[in-house]
């Protein structure tokens, strides 16, 4: 009788998780996926110069989290932010402080055979971004995820660039 209820259990905790990762696509979750991970670096590539930069500075902060329900979330601040003078900052102070973040919420989709993973942006820091689908090509080598995008246009510069996002895993 306990093995049935364990199996019960078990299957009910199991199945919204295989339900909601999967989206409608092909998926496969790799277990070395999961969890939080900690910014490295975020270095964008200009097409076609091939000229390389920091999108946020030299030393961004941030984190990236994928959870076993299918959930995903990131946020990263740049470099030198600067602190409001007073407990509620000014418009420019504010202007500033969201010019140097990005961050956004949703469900993800990993293709190990493609080796994508695609963030479904329900929640975001910049309206332009909610409702779309972000597609990342992705490396797992040890305690570091690398994360690069397609050309595409950067958020920041407007541009088309290729960005890559260095990841470790947070302890």
């Amino acid at each position: 009788m306990r093995r049935i209820a364990l199996f019960v259990v078990v299957a009910a905790l199991a199945l919204p998780f295989h339900v909601s990762a999967q989206h409608n696509k092909p998926t496969s979750l790799p277990q070395e996926f999961l969890g939080t991970w900690k910014l490295v670096s975020y270095v964008r590539e200009e097409i076609p110069s091939g000229a390389k930069s920091d999108v946020m500075g030299p030393h961004p902060q941030g984190y990236i989290n994928y959870s076993r329900d299918g959930r995903m979330i990131v946020m990263i601040v740049g470099s030198n932010r600067q602190k409001p003078a007073a407990a509620v900052a000014t418009p420019a102070e504010a202007t500033a402080l969201l010019k140097s973040m990005l961050a956004y919420a949703g469900t993800f989709t990993v293709d190990t055979n493609a080796s994508t993973v695609t963030h479904h942006v329900e929640i975001s820091w910049d309206e332009s971004r909610t409702g779309t689908d972000q597609v990342r090509r992705f490396k797992l080598e040890g305690n570091a995820l690398k994360l690069t995008t397609d050309p595409s246009t950067d958020p920041a510069s407007g541009e088309k660039t290729i960005r890559e996002l260095t990841w470790e895993r947070a302890n």
